[in-house]
């Protein structure tokens, strides 16, 4: 057998892995498991991202050692999905290599959603969080159109920057520009509100949250990593929003975080945005429909607590714990990672308001809303963060329970 070519392809799919979107843990847990089923003696597996490390020992004792450098990821989990299913392939039938490399050939070439359905799925998410938010029929109007803008500039740009906060920067630009546009003609009444729902569409929270989890799980480097790139995103989204502010001497109506005042259409909305996102996250078929349950159903949580006398936090908390014991339930059912039904199902929880209200605070001198609303914001991050990591805990316990690895460490 020719170990070198078998690790090129478990190297391969990992890289693949991570430029789908897979969170650290699980491309190094994949990796391992493939390397344990060839009989590797011994293997070491490093992986952050931008890039993957691994060394392996052969029965016959040879070392191999092979890098790969990720240039950029992109979400897309379907990919992911296939590639998780190949890895469990690889790990349930050892196959030889030319096998691997075609069925990876196979899945590295899955396309991505069609244009027209990016630039639609983009719209439905960002006028409905835009109406989750609280905005009505004008800002809703405006809110198609601000999400087709920032769809078709994310479109071009797309091939011309990949650097996170140049990019986010621009697209937030030309959205908030629109939206000003509109609130200058009269059209839109809440410009704060539609802005903060189409910026649900580019926050980048999640990444903090998957960044923190990181680093209480000791991978530090690669915790590091993710919270800076999710930083710099923010970033960009508050300078272009500040940009087109300055510019325009608009958004002068925000005054806090409001949601709709219908219970009812904030479920239906926060739901149908999901759905949205999960189509710009590459999700398909029947996992589409979950994503936008997965949502209704967190929201729902967290309205019950509120509805029960518990503060905000404590209603973060504990939809954070069901949308992870959601994931968790989802994957095995599924068969898939459960990072697909975790993304778009814990946007409702996402605090993409604090973040606008605190730059809004930064570009109108207002100190106290913005501290205030970065306060809110670190709070909101690690409160889901607990949460996912309480269900993290329960979840090795029961797989310990059961006789089943719910990851595996490196072989030596």
């Amino acid at each position: 057998m020719d170990y070198n070519r078998i690790v090129q392809e478990i190297l391969n799919i990992g890289e693949e892995l991570l430029k789908s979107g897979a969170e650290i843990f699980r491309v190094e847990d994949s990796l391992y498991r493939m390397c344990r089923s060839y009989g590797f003696v011994r293997s070491d597996v490093y992986a952050s991202q931008i890039n993957i490390q691994m060394t392996v020992e052969t029965p016959e004792g040879e070392i191999i050692t092979q890098i790969r450098y990720i240039e950029m990821t992109s979400p897309h989990y379907d990919k992911l999905d296939q590639l998780n299913n190949l890895s469990r392939y690889v790990c349930a039938n050892t196959p030889k290599q030319a096998e691997i490399h075609e069925r990876y050939e196979k899945i590295a070439k899955s396309k991505v959603l069609a244009f027209p359905l990016m630039v639609l799925a983009q719209i439905v998410s960002g006028t409905s969080f835009a109406i989750f938010f609280g905005g009505g029929r004008n800002d809703a109007i405006v809110a198609v159109f601000a999400s087709a803008a920032m769809a078709l500039t994310g479109y071009w740009i797309g091939k011309q920057e990949k650097n996170p906060m140049i990019y986010n920067l621009v697209l937030a630009f030309v959205t908030e520009m629109v939206i000003l546009l509109a609130e200058k003609m009269g059209i839109a009444i809440h410009s704060d509100r539609i802005m903060i729902g189409i910026v649900m569409v580019l926050i980048s929270t999640l990444g903090v949250i998957n960044g923190l989890r990181d680093v209480v799980q000791r991978n530090f480097t690669s915790g590091a990593l993710e919270i800076m790139n999710s930083v710099l995103g923010a970033l960009g989204i508050a300078f272009g929003i500040a940009l087109a502010m300055k510019m325009l001497h608009g958004g002068g109506n925000a005054g806090g975080a409001v949601l709709n005042s219908n219970i009812f259409v904030q479920a239906v909305s926060v739901s149908v945005g999901s759905i949205g996102l999960a189509g710009i996250y590459q999700i398909r078929g029947k996992k589409v429909i979950y994503s936008g349950i997965g949502a209704f159903l967190t929201w729902t949580v967290y309205l019950i607590v509120r509805q029960f006398g518990g503060s905000y936090l404590f209603g973060m908390l504990l939809a954070a714990v069901f949308v992870g014991m959601y994931a968790f339930v989802m994957a095995r059912i599924n068969k898939a990672p459960s990072t697909i039904f975790l993304t778009a199902s814990v946007f409702p929880l996402m605090p993409g308001a604090n973040l606008y209200y605190m730059m809004y605070g930064c570009v109108k001198q207002n100190l106290a809303l913005a501290i205030e609303h970065m306060i809110l914001l670190v709070e909101t991050c690690l409160m889901i963060v607990f949460g996912f990591l309480l269900v993290d805990i329960v979840s090795r316990i029961v797989m310990r329970i059961l006789g089943q690895e719910y990851h595996i460490g490196k072989i030596q």
